[in-house]
């Protein structure tokens, strides 16, 4: 019995010792595929990288172009309210009318060049939450005057 023992003793310790073979083969099976799947993620790593870089660069350039435009609208507009000034009469109606317009626009130039639309839109964002439905009706007449424009140039 003593011999069975042995022998039943042996004989899972043999299959354990051909089940570590067969795991070293799974496991230079797994190594390259490891290997294969680090590379690939790499790549993909890289890839990502220059794909980001590709954009920041882009919006670097909107961003330059749109801050161009931005000083533009607002010198613009700095010489609109200039025009208005000279041309507006000095007294009555007209002439407040024409003076305040000019101070609007002057002060509109000045917040675009010191703000940029980043700093309106912010603003612009706030008001409408502060005052949701003067916004919403203010959006509901700038839509019907656009149906009224589209729909009169299309008659014509």
């Amino acid at each position: 019995m003593a011999e069975t023992n042995k022998n039943k003793g042996n004989a899972p310790q043999g299959n354990q010792g051909n089940q570590g073979n067969q795991g070293n083969k799974g496991g230079a099976a797994g190594s390259t595929a490891e290997q294969t799947l680090s590379k690939a993620t790499d790549t993909a790593r890289d890839l990502a990288s220059q794909a980001a870089q590709a954009a920041s660069s882009a919006m670097s350039g909107m961003g330059e172009q749109v801050q161009g435009a931005t000083a533009a609208v607002a010198g613009g507009m700095k010489n609109l309210a200039g025009t208005i000034r000279q041309s507006a009469p000095g007294e009555g109606v007209m002439g407040s009318v024409g003076s305040t317009v000019a101070d609007t626009l002057e002060s509109s130039s000045q917040y675009l060049q010191q703000h940029g639309l980043g700093d309106m839109a912010d603003d612009v964002t706030n008001m409408v939450r502060r005052n949701p439905i003067p916004a919403m009706l203010v959006c509901v007449g700038i839509g019907f005057c656009l149906g009224q424009l589209l729909s009169s140039s299309s008659r014509s």
